[in-house]
């Protein structure tokens, strides 16, 4: 058996992660590649570049790709891609890209459900398809999906958001029943209230009533996450 600590090293594995060039999604990147992973960063933003190449001064290779992960075409072009660098094998995926629109229920625009849920729902089910079938193929997977506590109870003035995260959720389980016999684990992390630019809408007042409400009192950090996301990637959570 291994030692302890040899079960978080995720040496020699590749991963991708989306969602990559800031917040939560830079954070999963730069744990992953700390623990010893080749990681790709994928991200709509130019940022994901600089973002990349921070990470990268050391220790295992750091790529980016640039794309539009609501377009369907775009995907299967990052997919490719992302599998071309890494040589044909994925290790790991990292289901992070997300995006957010408050808004009442009565007068909320279709467009902006419609975005929400392609984006947030049907992109990570398309990864995970097409990661899935890698993964199955070789033997070994980790897929980490990221949804939301608003996923399980709901949230104020955010019914688009809080149902893409709890079918996120949802899909989360059906997936790893159906694929954890193939040694390909399929778990999702569900951060509460972080400090990341999808909240900065947040008045001071409700930011305020949220910390009340949270046993620490304050706001989570994106690096608080990194344990968890090394954890569920590794042989650690094997079983």
């Amino acid at each position: 058996m291994a030692n302890v600590l040899e079960l978080f090293s995720l040496k020699g594995k590749k991963a991708l992660v989306t969602g990559a060039a800031k917040g939560l999604g830079r954070s999963f990147s730069e744990a992953l590649h700390e623990a010893g992973a080749e990681v790709v960063l994928v991200d709509i933003l130019d940022m994901v570049k600089s973002t990349a190449a921070e990470i990268g001064t050391s220790g295992a290779p750091v790529h980016y790709i640039v794309g539009d992960l609501l377009d369907r075409i775009e995907i299967d072009r990052i997919f490719k891609e992302c599998l071309d660098i890494l040589d044909g094998r994925l290790d790991i995926l990292v289901n992070n890209a997300g995006t957010h629109c408050k808004g009442p229920t009565i007068g909320y625009k279709i467009k902006d459900w419609d975005r929400i849920i392609s984006l947030n729902l049907t992109t990570q089910f398309i990864l995970c398809q097409r990661a899935g079938e890698v993964m199955v193929k070789q033997g070994y997977g980790r897929i980490i999906n990221i949804t939301s506590a608003v996923g399980v109870t709901g949230g104020l003035n955010c019914t688009a958001y809080s149902a893409s995260k709890g079918g996120i959720t949802t899909m989360t389980k059906t997936l790893s029943n159906e694929w954890s016999g193939f040694g390909v684990t399929v778990n999702a992390i569900a951060p509460g209230y972080i400090n990341t630019d999808i909240n900065k809408e947040s008045t001071p007042e409700r930011r305020a009533y949220i910390s009340s409400r949270i046993p620490r009192g304050y706001w989570g950090e994106p690096s608080y996450l990194k344990g968890a996301v090394v954890f569920l990637a590794s042989d650690a959570a094997d079983y």
